[in-house]
């Protein structure tokens, strides 16, 4: 570790010492007002110790008080998220220093703690995992959800490899939502805000005869959007409607048994993701010296306002997704239960336009199947004991198939309208992994507990192929297999109750791929990269305290990043991928909740991440491949007159090898805070008004890490509502970046445009509701 390295760890032990202190002593207090020494078993739990602070989260695969689970932990409740106005997983970022939603096309990319991924292919997956009632929800795509009857959201940072398994190099984000009740109850609320939104979401539960709840709840959502398409004049360019049902059945079979069976399903056309104009921002063109920019594009029309596209052709995503799932769990006495059984088949169709402008070329069609199908089965030991454990076993597999076309279009009374595709490629796969883990933690004596655990995972790529150009002939590519091993130690000393001290080492892996969208089909070897999985090893020291009102987390860490699967690019323009980067990431990152009294209370968090590539690029195959660097074609040398023809905007130079430069969607610097007041309870109902602020500094989208830059900027969403006495019914308002600040949410690259999609600006909107 380099000196900063050391002294940012320094810094957190010196708060942890300085917060154990101020913890101890709070503990010694109220242990002199009851009469007892600091050390005495704590009192039983008063009206104040109910509070949101008696956080408990499944971190570990079962309950457990925040304070005492030795990983950085952020956790939502409903109501915090109802009153920052979360509607969809994206929105939690705003609330989660250290994580990011970012999107490459219709493609959802979290990260967390600088880790994520820029690629995108059959196969590929996430470097965070989601987890969705205990069942792994794998398809980027569908990555952004509507939540549904949520009671919270977890947010694991860091490596979750031994009790999540693989594709968590990042961290792990669980969202738990309400069961089947056998009391009958029923919630329902209607939104409208800016650019026609309208939001409509319902929810009912009953019992069935004494033995089954049942329950059913449906989300619809529509925008005409805050686009405009400066070629036709059409203002609902950006329009959108989606749509969720969601039903479940549970059976309690006396005390020891339930069974709970659920089907969800899904519908999206909302081509929001694939609307971009053309980008312009400050970063250097290794081609002409200047500032990137439109400077240089020659076709017309284009635009870069962010209100504004230039559109010749359709551009569209839709999708439909259904999902069943089966959990089952049951009290064993010696330990806890559960099986969760899932099957998902997910079908999405995009249609991208490559040039940014209104350039008369194709559209680029793709297609995509996914089905999966998991099992897993978890035992958990019992509380009380001295020893506590969590073990199982996983099951994963996911068919993966991908077409492209060549979408084109026609034009009636004006209109276009999409005609087909031409079929360009396409590729498959088929994903398994099998997986056996353990978890233990032993108290050593009533302040020193030690947890060790490993996972076992054996990984498949089988039934790979990749499509001849413009035909539907599978030509197949050899299996890979891989076995991994991740550790887990953690040793946490617990100086009250109220707090707790820990340093843990874990590690965490993204698993090895095919490149069959890629390298596999490049003349005239067509021969796949061999692409190793990647690892993180993390090491991490971390403070939690909770008590009276306060609750406060603060974590460091050391990262050493290894084999990072990054997108590359050859001289004709086509892709492949390859274990180019090697970085460091360290920072910090802390969040509190403070209820000053019963109507003042404030959330907050902020978090440094220093990522760097320690060296982006090197040796494949005996060809030196450095890191992608775009470049206009203005000037291009003539090895890139491949890429640069009459309808390339720009090439991509890979001959540098890049040291010590920041990681792609990475801001050092993030923040949040939400304070919120509350009158309680009065004669004529209850009025509250929240806000939540959050901050990002400047990061960069390119997969290098050196350019399109966005600069840092911040947004402020208000809330203020009323709920009548018996606190059935309810009306907020409320507001969104009401800084109207426009940043980028995606910068698209390739050789025929570099687009950006931008921010909403500030909206507002009007909800209503009721409890029956």
């Amino acid at each position: 570790m380099n000196h900063r390295t050391i002294a940012m760890l320094g810094l957190a032990m010196a708060t942890i010492g300085v917060s154990t202190v101020y913890s101890t002593a709070v503990h010694a207090q109220a242990a002199a007002a009851q009469g007892s020494p600091a050390q005495s078993a704590p009192a039983a739990a008063t009206d104040d110790s109910a509070s949101l602070l008696e956080i408990v989260v499944t971190a570990q695969r079962r309950s457990e008080k925040m304070v005492d689970v030795p990983i950085s932990v952020t956790a939502l409740g409903a109501e915090q998220m109802a009153t920052a106005n979360v509607q969809n997983l994206s929105d939690i970022a705003q609330l989660t220093p250290a994580l990011r939603f970012d999107t490459e096309t219709f493609f959802v990319q979290p990260s967390i703690r600088g880790i994520g991924t820029g690629i995108t292919t059959s196969g590929g997956g996430s470097n965070v995992g989601i987890y969705i009632d205990g069942f792994y929800s794998p398809n980027p795509i569908a990555a952004d959800l509507q939540l549904l009857n949520v009671t919270n959201v977890q947010i694991l940072k860091g490596p979750q490899g031994t009790l999540f398994g693989h594709n968590t190099t990042g961290g792990a984000i669980l969202v738990t939502s309400a069961e089947p009740s056998m009391e009958t109850h029923a919630e329902a609320t209607a939104d409208y805000g800016s650019f026609d939104a309208q939001r409509y979401q319902a929810y009912a539960t009953t019992g069935i005869a004494g033995v089954a709840a049942v329950d059913i709840e449906g989300i619809f959502s529509k925008s005409s959007g805050f686009l405009t398409n400066i070629v036709n004049g059409d203002s609902d360019v950006g329009a959108y409607e989606n749509y969720t049902v969601r039903s479940g059945l549970k059976f309690q079979l006396g005390d020891k048994v339930s069974i709970l069976a659920r089907v969800t399903h899904s519908g999206e056309n909302d081509p929001t993701t694939e609307l971009t104009n053309s980008n312009t921002d400050t970063s250097i063109d290794p081609t002409t010296g200047k500032p990137w920019g439109v400077q240089t594009y020659t076709f017309d029309p284009y635009t870069t306002n962010p209100n504004r596209v230039a559109e010749l052709q359709p551009v569209f995503v839709t999708s439909e997704n259904t999902n069943a799932q089966l959990t089952v769990k049951a009290d064993l006495d010696l330990a806890d239960f559960t099986s969760y059984t899932q099957w998902r088949k997910e079908n999405t169709n995009g249609s991208e336009n490559l040039a940014q402008a209104a350039l008369p070329i194709f559209n680029l069609g793709l297609p995509i199947f996914d089905i999966t199908e998991s099992q897993e089965f978890l035992f958990t030991s019992k509380p009380g004991s001295p020893l506590q454990w969590t073990a199982g076993g996983f099951y994963f597999t996911n068919r993966d198939a991908w077409q492209t076309y060549i979408d084109t279009t026609t034009q009636v009374r004006g209109a276009p309208i999409l005609l087909g595709g031409n079929r360009l490629g396409g590729s498959g796969t088929e994903t398994e992994s099998f997986a056996e883990f353990a978890d233990l933690t032993y108290e050593l004596t009533p302040q020193w507990f030690l947890t060790v655990g490993a996972r076992f995972s054996h990984d498949n790529v089988v039934n790979a192929y990749y499509n001849s150009e413009a035909s539907n002939k599978e030509i197949p590519v050899p299996s890979i297999d891989s076995n991994k091993v991740t550790p887990r130690a953690v040793i946490r000393y617990k100086p009250t109750e109220e707090s707790s001290i820990y340093a843990s080492f874990s590690e965490g892996y993204k698993a090895a791929i095919i490149d069959v969208g890629g390298s596999c089909q490049d003349p005239p070897a067509y021969k796949c990269n061999p692409i190793k999985p990647e690892d993180v090893d993390a090491y991490e020291v971390g403070y939690k305290f909770e008590s009276h009102g306060f609750s406060n987390e603060i974590a460091a860490y050391y990262y050493n990043y290894k084999d990072l699967q990054v997108s590359e690019f050859l001289g004709n323009a086509l892709a492949y991928i390859v274990n180019a980067a090697d970085s460091k990431i360290w920072g910090f990152d802390e969040q509190l909740h403070y209820d000053y009294n019963d109507h003042v209370s404030v959330n907050g968090g902020a978090a440094y991440t220093h990522a760097r590539y320690s060296t982006f690029g090197g040796s494949v195959n005996g060809t030196l491949v450095g890191a992608p660097i775009y470049a206009t074609c203005a000037g291009a040398p003539p090895q890139y007159a491949g890429s640069c023809g009459n309808f390339a905007y720009a090439y991509v130079n890979t001959s540098t090898v890049l040291h010590d430069v920041t990681m792609q969607h990475v801001p050092e610097w993030t923040a949040s805070i939400g304070p919120r007041f509350t009158t309680g309870r009065l004669a004529s109902g209850e009025y509250s008004l929240s806000a939540t602020a959050y901050y990002s500094s400047k990061f960069y989208f390119s997969p290098s890490g050196t350019q399109f830059e966005q600069p840092g900027y911040a947004t402020v969403g208000v809330r203020t509502e009323w709920k009548d006495p018996t606190q059935r019914y309810w009306v907020a308002l409320y507001g969104e970046n009401l800084t109207n600040e426009r940043y980028r949410t995606q910068v698209q690259y390739n050789a025929y445009g570099i687009g950006a999609s931008w921010s909403a600006p500030a909206t507002w909107g009007i909800q209503v509701g009721a409890k029956l």
